[in-house]
């Protein structure tokens, strides 16, 4: 394996980390704080042969840090405020190790990026849905991803020792842009004047101090003298905002049951059948009455999605399934849609985050309602999320005990609880423009729709019978396979984010967008490219023309 192919390595990225094991970052729990230091092993790298020096991060030191927001949210209620902060003198973070994106194919580039936006917006969600508040500890340099981390923050609190600035070197010095939001959340969250965003952006060295402040790019700055007060009584004072309740029951996250197979992927309630021929991954998801069954599943899809962006990118169109009882569902949905307890809460917001990861994956998806499906309540989400729904009319003629005709079936949870990265409902999403047929599909909540009614609704794309239904997906795979996977991914993603635009969709759906196309110039990844000559003491060759 070269350093430079990360579809070569043997062993799966995975998702999943034990507190014990955790090798980038260091947890102080001390209620209501909750201390994460950054503090990163040059030699952890994991995909390639790397240093990461001065708190650069590659995918591993990230997956670490979801971990931790994840566990904080579940199984901590008592925290309410999370103070991140550096154990590396002199420096915060350094962002993205450009070394492993020097080396790292384009695929995994993209993917790291994503991933690592999509725990941004975790930070932000929790603080903003969880009441769990963030305060970024700015004790040394801070530059490109370390100071996106620090924008993630409710407030941002930066050492004034004459030295530590806060950058985003990425254009001046990488050809490339901040890869998780820096651009958009300078503008629409921080709210810095475009001109000195434009100024700021290609400042390599960036902005300290007192000026940072004016700025509006750090909210306050405290001398070396007085840093640690500074930062206890911000972290008392955001502490004091939360909503968060202290007593309330923790939810312990157990490790997932998995079993990785060449052809297969298996949890206990979701399975992915893999046909490398084909390039498609079947996901069956099966309902069950178990009161953990929303957690778990929303745990291990949301687990699937990771380990296939990352491991399987040859495997390009998902075909989403389930099985199962609508009535089990169905009680599940009434703690979805109106959670009333921390447990309930979180995890209503976990599959949020999971559907939202769905519509993010650069994947065709393909949803197939049959007999014995049970797409209802928070599982039709999986029908609504998808680029095409077929739904069989009738039933299977040379099943010897056939089951009852497919139904779909809506739910509270399908009109609010769950909206996508542009604010609007997936029901909403798929019927923009036609107001009237969504009131009616809203007010067919919980009315069992077989084919016909379905479609009349507009919730499905095609109802062939039994005669036509093979043939029908068939061809709709296998034209799937044909197509480039490029435009295919620039389709979807215009076609899956209409109506309003959101800090999210700016950030996925143009930013994400832009960086996949310019990490394939020649001017930033070429053999003269800034990311190739980074740190080499030459400067790069830029083509000048623009396009």
């Amino acid at each position: 394996m070269t350093a430079t192919d990360t579809s070569a390595v043997t062993e799966p990225i995975t998702f999943e980390r034990d507190p014990a094991d955790y090798n980038h970052w260091r947890l102080n729990l001390e209620p209501p704080i909750a201390r994460v230091s950054m503090t990163v092993d040059p030699a952890g790298g994991l995909v390639g042969d790397y240093e990461l020096k001065l708190n650069s991060y590659d995918i591993g030191v990230d997956i670490e840090l979801a971990d931790i927001v994840r566990r904080l949210r579940f199984e901590h209620p008592e925290v309410r405020c999370v103070v991140l902060d550096s154990g590396v003198s002199g420096v915060f973070c350094a962002g993205a190790n450009i070394a492993m994106l020097a080396d790292a194919s384009h695929a995994h580039k993209v993917n790291f990026c994503k991933f690592t936006n999509e725990t941004r917006l975790e930070i932000e969600e929790a603080s903003s849905e969880s009441g769990l508040r963030f305060l970024a500890a700015v004790n040394g340099a801070c530059s490109g991803g370390g100071y996106e981390l620090a924008m993630a923050c409710d407030h941002i609190l930066l050492i004034d020792d004459r030295a530590s600035t806060v950058s985003l070197p990425e254009v001046p010095l990488l050809g490339v842009l901040p890869g998780t939001g820096g651009l958009t959340r300078l503008t629409e969250k921080r709210f810095v004047r475009r001109d000195r965003a434009d100024m700021f952006a290609t400042r390599a060295e960036g902005i300290r101090g007192a000026e940072a402040v004016h700025w509006n790019l750090v909210d306050e700055v405290a001398p070396p003298s007085s840093f640690t007060e500074a930062v206890d009584t911000r972290a008392e004072a955001l502490a004091a905002t939360s909503n968060r309740h202290p007593n309330a029951q923790p939810v312990h996250l157990e490790p997932l049951a998995r079993t990785i197979e060449d052809s297969a992927i298996n949890y206990r309630y979701v399975t992915a059948a893999l046909d490398r021929a084909a390039r498609t991954v079947t996901i069956t998801v099966t309902a069950d009455p178990d009161p953990g069954w929303a957690l778990t599943t929303a745990r291990e899809l949301d687990d699937l999605l990771c380990h296939l962006r990352f491991n399987e990118p040859s495997l390009g169109t998902l075909i989403l399934t389930t099985r199962g009882v609508m009535a089990d569902v169905l009680a599940h949905d009434t703690t979805l849609s109106s959670p009333a307890d921390h447990g309930q809460r979180e995890t209503a917001l976990l599959w949020k985050r999971t559907l939202s990861r769905l519509d993010l994956t650069a994947r065709s998806i393909i949803a197939t309602i049959e007999p014995g499906s049970c797409f209802v309540g928070i599982l039709a989400e999986l029908a609504l999320a998808a680029d095409r729904t077929y739904m069989l009319d009738g039933v299977f003629e040379d099943d010897d005990n056939p089951l009852p005709h497919a139904e779909l079936c809506l739910s509270a949870v399908n009109v609010g609880p769950m909206p996508m990265a542009n604010g609007l409902s997936r029901l909403r999403s798929r019927l923009w423009g036609d107001d009237e047929l969504a009131a009616h599909a809203e007010a067919a909540i919980g009315t069992p729709l077989p084919a016909s009614a379905a479609a009349a609704l507009g919730l499905v794309s095609s109802t062939p019978d039994d005669l036509d239904w093979a043939d029908e997906i068939r061809l709709a795979v296998e034209e799937r396979a044909s197509f480039s996977p490029d435009a295919l991914t620039g389709m979807e993603a215009n076609h899956r984010f209409c109506g309003p635009e959101t800090m999210a969709t700016k950030i996925f759906s143009r930013l994400s967008a832009w960086q996949n196309w310019i990490f394939i110039r020649e001017n930033a990844s070429g053999p003269d490219g800034a990311l190739r000559r980074y740190g080499t003491g030459s400067r790069p060759h830029f083509n000048h023309d623009r396009t």
